[in-house]
């Protein structure tokens, strides 16, 4: 079974990328996968491009490297469940990055969801775990009907539910065998928005709608939790940027007044609708890196630590996504990238050091980590990358975000980044001091690092060299990708090509 595993978990991480040297490097334009040869609007496609070329690239790598981790994780344990759920997790979400369409991404949601469910319950014996997977399948089940709901609202306003289609409708172009939109386009896409927002801004754990995570964290098998916090959050951010810079991204603005009611049924979106939408992402961002950090230091649980660290650079991306000029958009992008590797190396080191120690309470780690100096030095490295300090990976994307802010005359913001960031290190310090300085109760007993240690030591190096390499990567990676990002009408026309490759 580890065997077959890895197999997939490589093959998948190999064609994830083929896929982006392809769309960044050959192509000059997104590249669109037709699901049984039928052509969009009517069949459900694939549309790749920079953005989501990337971002599928990093999860196929590092979801290869997180079943790699599991073959020793999971030695002893029963893993027939473990492996399925798992992959069915990869497939849920590379499903969610490259659909092209509205409701396979809700199915592909619902992939990525099931599977995370049991992955969070695997110790089904602990009432922790049964609890809070209970916990987030409520929830979840709710902010999953929010967007199916939203679908209904895009669906009624625009005709159709693939999202070049949706795109060019916003924009005021035509589609091939969709109709014109019906009724009040504004009002439904007001309320189809909030509402797939609000779903997403919970996948993604943005204050309010934060509090889920630091109990499935908890609960979770350490691998699971890598996966949970590097990918699986940043899952909602995508779908967050792909609606409003791909989908609304062209959409036609009028200069008028804002009216939720006017009979006029290609009534141009008011720019104030999508401001107030950005400023209220900037708001919420914020407020969770507050939150988080704050929460961070009163936590006596290692994962929980690691847990909250997760909302708080989450709050971080949507403050860049919020802001979304270039440089804001590249660096929430980058800090994508950053935080699923720096996180996944935190969750697996501290999974190594809590099953050495025998426990995930701070205080009874109790000087692990002179027993086990190479993860030690792994985790540590995974503190100095999430927290910012130079030459790490983190310093290069909240840089790009501080640089940001001051240029659009938002200094506050970048105040406000600083000091969660010095309230942040207080806790991590506290597990640093606790892992290394501190003197065990008792004296621990089989301590051997063994070939455990490759995966966190692969994902040390990621971070050394994606903060050495941050210029080459802005210049030929994220600057494309953002360029891709904002040219909505290439997007609408890959659509239109494969009608055309078609016969259509």
């Amino acid at each position: 079974m580890d065997g077959y595993a890895l197999i997939v978990s490589a093959f998948a991480g190999s064609t994830s990328f083929i896929t982006f040297y392809n769309v960044f490097f050959e192509l000059d334009k997104p590249l669109v996968y037709k699901f049984g040869g039928w052509v969009p609007p009517v069949g459900i496609i694939y549309e790749v491009d920079k953005l989501n070329a990337l971002l599928g690239f990093v999860t196929g790598a590092i979801m290869f490297l997180i079943v790699l981790y599991s073959v020793s994780y999971m030695k002893g344990k029963r893993i027939e469940w473990y492996y399925t759920m798992l992959l069915g997790l990869e497939t849920g979400l590379l499903g969610v990055i490259y659909t092209g369409d509205a409701f396979n991404l809700f199915v592909m949601v619902e992939v990525t969801s099931i599977s995370l469910y049991g992955l969070i319950a695997f110790y089904r014996t602990e009432g922790e775990a049964v609890d809070s997977a209970l916990k987030y399948a409520l929830l979840g089940a709710v902010s999953t009907t929010f967007y199916f709901i939203a679908l209904i609202f895009y669906y009624g306003s625009f005709g159709t539910l693939n999202m070049a289609d949706l795109a060019a409708k916003a924009g005021g172009l035509s589609f091939p065998f969709s109709g014109a939109p019906y009724g009040n386009i504004f009002l439904g896409t007001a309320i189809a928005l909030a509402l797939t927002l609000w779903a997403f801004t919970f996948k993604a754990a943005l204050f309010p709608n934060h509090f889920w995570l630091p109990d499935a964290h908890s609960a979770a098998p350490a691998p699971v939790s890598a996966a949970l916090s590097g990918l699986v959050v940043s899952n909602g951010a995508y779908v967050v940027i792909r609606y409003l810079y791909t989908i609304f991204g062209n959409a036609t603005i009028s200069t008028g007044p804002l009216s939720l009611f006017s009979p006029n049924s290609l009534t141009a979106f008011p720019a104030a609708f999508f401001e107030s939408i950005k400023l209220a992402l900037l708001v919420l961002g914020s407020v969770s890196a507050i939150v988080a950090s704050l929460l961070m230091v009163l936590q006596k649980n290692v994962k929980r630590v690691i847990a909250y660290s997760t909302i708080f650079h989450l709050g971080l991306v949507f403050m860049g996504i919020g802001l979304g000029t270039d440089l804001a958009l590249k660096a929430a992008i980058f800090h994508l990238i950053n935080h699923a590797v720096a996180k996944s190396l935190l969750f697996i080191s501290a999974g190594i050091l809590t099953a050495y120690a025998g426990s995930r309470s701070i205080q009874k780690l109790g000087g692990i980590g002179r027993y086990a100096p190479i993860t030690f030095s792994t985790f540590l490295i995974g503190v100095l990358a999430i927290e910012g300090l130079p030459p790490f990976n983190g310093f290069m994307s909240k840089f790009m975000l501080y640089t940001a802010f001051l240029e659009a005359g938002l200094a506050p913001l970048v105040v406000i980044i600083i000091v969660s960031t010095a309230i942040a290190m207080m806790a991590w310090m506290k597990v640093l001091f606790s892992a290394w300085l501190k003197k065990p109760e008792k004296p621990f007993e089989n301590v051997k690092e063994s070939s455990v240690v490759l995966v966190p030591i692969i994902l040390a190096v990621l971070c050394i060299a994606l903060g050495l390499l941050a210029p080459v990567i802005d210049k030929s990676i994220l600057t494309p990708t953002v360029g891709s990002l904002r040219d909505v009408n290439s997007y609408i026309q890959s659509a239109l090509n494969a009608i055309g490759s078609a016969g259509g």
